[in-house]
């Protein structure tokens, strides 16, 4: 993923509403997925997929984000 594109996102991640003061984010180019981690380790027990966006949970938290097609949701423009 081209630098740009990660910086153009960070609003996005800004704008969400978690408790978290830290975000670890993994891109895997080869199957154009972003991994994004509120907690470490993130020890979800529920994920919740919506369109191309995975939600994994901890109880009732929010604990990271996986985003498939991550170009097509990031572009570049």
């Amino acid at each position: 993923m081209e630098k740009n594109v990660l910086m153009k996102s960070i609003p996005y991640f800004l704008n969400l509403l978690v408790p978290s003061t830290k975000i670890w984010i993994d891109y895997d180019d080869d199957v154009d997925v972003l991994y994004i981690s509120l907690k470490k380790p993130q020890n979800a027990n529920d994920s919740i997929m919506e369109n191309n966006f995975i939600y994994h949970y901890r109880n009732d938290q929010l604990v990271g984000i996986t985003v498939l097609n991550a170009k097509k949701n990031f572009p570049i423009s």
